[in-house]
């Protein structure tokens, strides 16, 4: 039933097979047997991939909640305090899971000696069915309002720029100033040109002069570092070299919109314990870092 159900959320043998680490063959045996033993045909190849048949539908409805009873049944069986075993598959942004997640990892490890993980570092949102990723970390505005998510964590936003950039332009005293200053500009995570900065009850929209534009994080960083401008981001992109004092903070008495991070589970499915263990733990780990949502409620 786990294997039909993977195939109907990724359309294909070859997805299924992917998420439960088996060969193609094996899924095709499976689905056969399947077939075979319910007496009817609940898949059809079309162009589009495979699809549910009128009967593959209602079966499918009534496996995946099977499946993710016995899944949580076996959650309870083991206890909240046992180990966790299998593998977990979780994604998130470059940067973010560079500076922020992987360096966690041993602990959450060492904690749970029989898990494997495997990272998926992408700065786009990757589809979560189709690549089998239980648990996936975004940043920003969730655009797919139908996602099971909880809020992890928050980071204030920041105006930063290499100390030489300064040198060479002055700092910005105000944000009316900005539009006089080059700017990098990170294309994804609700990035842009235009910000809203705020004073208490002062309210200041301004454009910043685009220079350059990057679509990854890691480009963003490298940017600043050459002092090719300044650039408003989460305190997360570069919070070890404001540490250090490779970039420094300018405008500090001035507030931008925070951003969120969030704990993304796959559509129409039980979030696993593996996920939400997880989930709990990145949210602690950050918590000694930054500002996060005491909640921690689910959206």
């Amino acid at each position: 039933m786990d294997a039909f159900v993977r195939v109907v959320d990724t359309g294909s043998f070859t997805g299924a097979a992917r998420q439960l680490r088996v060969g193609q063959p094996a899924i095709s045996k499976m689905i056969a047997q399947l077939e075979e033993r319910v007496g009817t045909r609940l898949l059809l190849r079309t162009t589009q991939g495979l699809m549910p048949t009128e009967a593959g539908e209602n079966f499918y409805e009534h496996a995946k909640r099977a499946v993710e009873e016995a899944d949580e049944a076996e959650a309870k069986a083991r206890g909240s305090g046992a180990a966790l075993n299998g593998r977990l598959r979780i994604s998130g942004a470059v940067t973010f899971m560079r500076l922020h997640v992987v360096p966690h990892l041993p602990k959450f490890l060492a904690m749970h000696p029989d898990l494997d993980i495997e990272v998926f570092m992408d700065d786009r949102n990757v589809d979560l069915v189709e690549a089998g990723i239980d648990i996936a970390l975004r940043m920003g505005d969730l655009q797919d309002s139908s996602l099971t998510a909880r809020k992890v964590g928050q980071s204030p936003r920041v105006v930063v720029a290499s100390p030489e950039y300064f040198e060479s332009h002055g700092e910005p005293t105000s944000p009316a100033e900005l539009g006089a200053h080059q700017a990098v500009v990170y294309d994804l995570r609700s990035g842009g040109t235009v910000w809203n900065f705020s004073q208490g009850p002062v309210q200041s929209a301004v454009t910043i002069k685009e220079r350059i534009r990057l679509t990854a994080a890691e480009g963003v960083r490298e940017a600043v570092f050459a002092g090719m401008g300044l650039a408003v981001a989460s305190e997360w992109m570069f919070a070890p070299e404001l540490a250090s004092g490779k970039v420094r903070r300018v405008l500090q008495d001035w507030d931008l919109p925070p951003i969120d991070l969030w704990a993304v589970f796959p559509s129409g499915r039980t979030a696993s314990s593996k996920a939400r263990t997880f989930a709990d733990f990145i949210r602690s780990e950050l918590a000694s870092e930054f500002s996060t949502d005491d909640d921690g409620g689910a959206d």
